[in-house]
């Protein structure tokens, strides 16, 4: 993104090509073989000495902690592809039949039919965003937000010949079930939470209110105090008999960006940041996820995993800039930045670059820091990393260019049309 903003496309379609060249190769992990649409979740360049040339040497979870195959890698791909075509105004890449195909592939994987009742894509733990045993698996919040995300910008970037068509409208059908799913059973604000307080259990029938079976019993303490009565967010899972209450940060954001969230919705996530300042920004932004898991659950959840100690790492962790399992790193200040511009309130973005300057320099450009309020560096974080400078410095160029946004964000489609309602149940 830091690239494309400065003029240098040319290394992004360098990047894009290699990358798709890299998806065609065999990809097996302990003689399993993985879907023909997977992304590498990184590559390394090694160098030959005796024959003076560069080879890559790409990773599709062989290597990885748990050897786990990133699930966002592919969306990453296909978002950036479209982030060229923004903001060069070249279509020729798109249109070139290697980069059709590889979203043709990639969408292969996400749009197979199944036992699946729900739009929502299944993915497995370990295979997103926090990629350590943290619980988050089923449907994550930041899967089917990058993945509502990445079907907008296949769409306007597949050709409508006989290979793209049926891809076309599987994605137009696909999108208007996610966001009616998403924006009904994935919003919490007050009055949600109050209803599913009050939810009844053990409901059958297409008439059911609470569909996925909520037991009230289930809902954390923390959540009573930390829900405002103006603002809301989109939680972090829901399936069936299980609704994870968590905040996290690189699903809401994106929801706001992608158009996922509504307009109300997305002013209601921004009102959330300030409203919760303390717990969710704190002295350094952004926190990854809140609360952080503690005590018994961490033991249980986490697996006693020394890293994700309370308010560590994954675990609650602050992250001016983040790497996710994908080639592509994905920055948390950046996105709370495109957020706030997208929604007209840049002073937020403003407030929280000003923390991060405080900071990162001195600190040594960290990976993360650690503590309820971010204020101290990791304890194992490694210094001068690439995504926390870059997520710093396409903050900044936002912040000084807002139509830079435009290679990133996406209106709203109108014919989506969002579903805000209140739920039956408070009634009865």
């Amino acid at each position: 993104m830091a690239f494309l903003m400065n003029g240098e496309p040319e290394i992004v379609k360098n990047f894009l090509l290699k990358t798709v060249l890299l998806q065609g190769w065999e990809k097996k992990v302990d003689r399993f073989k993985l879907g023909e649409g997977a992304m590498p979740a990184s590559f390394k360049v090694l160098h030959d000495d005796k024959k003076g040339v560069d080879t890559l040497h790409a990773d599709f979870g062989e290597s990885a902690i748990g050897r786990v195959a990133p699930v966002d890698s592919g969306f990453w791909w296909i978002i950036l592809l479209r982030a060229y075509t923004k903001s060069t105004g070249d279509l020729t890449l798109a249109e070139r039949p290697e980069c059709q195909k590889a979203m043709r592939l990639i969408l292969s994987l996400c749009l197979s039919e199944g036992f699946d009742t729900f739009p929502t894509l299944l993915c497995a733990d370990g295979c997103c965003m926090i990629d350590r045993r943290m619980g988050v698996y089923g449907y994550p919040i930041e899967i089917q937000s990058l993945f509502f995300m990445a079907l907008r910008c296949a769409l306007l970037m597949l050709k409508h010949d006989a290979e793209g068509k049926d891809f076309v409208e599987r994605i137009a059908t696909r999108l208007h079930a996610l966001s009616y799913h998403m924006r009904s059973y994935f919003w919490l604000d007050f009055q949600q939470l109050n209803d599913i307080y009050r939810y009844k259990t053990e409901e059958y029938s297409h008439t059911a209110v609470n569909k996925f079976n909520v037991i009230p019993d289930s809902i954390p303490d923390w959540l009573f105090d930390f829900m405002p009565c103006e603002g809301g967010f989109f939680v972090g899972n829901v399936s069936p008999a299980r609704m994870d209450f968590r905040w996290f940060a690189l699903g809401n954001m994106i929801a706001i960006v992608s158009s996922l969230a509504t307009p109300e919705q997305s002013m209601a996530i921004m009102d959330l940041i300030e409203e919760r300042w303390e717990e969710l920004i704190g002295e350094m932004p952004l926190k990854i996820c809140y609360p952080a898991i503690e005590n018994h659950e961490w033991r249980i959840v986490t697996g006693c995993d020394p890293k994700n100690t309370r308010w560590s790492y994954h675990n609650g962790g602050s992250w001016p800039g983040y790497c996710t399992l994908c080639y592509l790193d994905l920055l948390l200040l950046w996105l709370l930045t495109a957020a706030s511009i997208k929604t007209g309130q840049p002073q937020i973005a403003r407030r929280a670059i000003d923390l991060a300057e405080r900071r990162l320099l001195k600190d040594g450009w960290p990976e993360y820091y650690d503590g309820k309020l971010g204020k101290y560096v990791g304890k194992q974080a490694r210094k001068f990393q690439t995504w926390s400078i870059a997520g710093y410095l396409v903050a900044k160029m936002l912040l000084e260019d807002p139509s830079h946004l435009g290679m990133i964000a996406l209106e709203e489609d109108k014919a989506m049309k969002p579903v805000l309602r209140r739920s039956a149940s408070w009634t009865n």
